[in-house]
């Protein structure tokens, strides 16, 4: 076999797996299901392999915030990573987004209304 296609034959699951442990938890659970969506491991590997190449032009912070983001909304793929990065998702804290509380107003009847 020529060189470039005997290192394919060393990639593994839990290669990728241990590689993405090293740079956070929420990547390695991404690497995780990505790898658990196909029927075959090696359908994710080239998917994993991009997760874990975004680590080099964002750092482990960003990469590991990117993943726990994709995870909350159970997407898990390279593209919404690469795009939750590329926007800048991973910097805003969402949680708060969704935290504010409705105005006071006579129409709106609020959750009592419904008991």
């Amino acid at each position: 076999m020529a060189s470039t296609h005997r290192s394919v034959t060393e990639w593994t699951p839990q290669r990728f797996i241990d590689n993405a442990a090293k740079i956070g938890e929420s990547v390695k659970q991404l690497v995780i299901n990505i790898l658990e969506r196909k029927q075959h491991p090696e359908q994710a590997y080239k998917s994993c392999m991009g997760v874990l190449s975004l680590e080099k032009k964002v750092g482990r912070e960003r990469l590991n915030n990117a993943c726990e983001r994709a995870l909350e909304f159970n997407l898990h793929n390279y593209k919404i990573v690469q795009n939750i990065l590329e926007k800048g998702l991973d910097q805003i804290n969402h949680k708060t987004e969704n935290d504010e509380t409705l105005p006071d107003h006579f129409n709106i009847r609020g959750k009592r209304y419904y008991q």
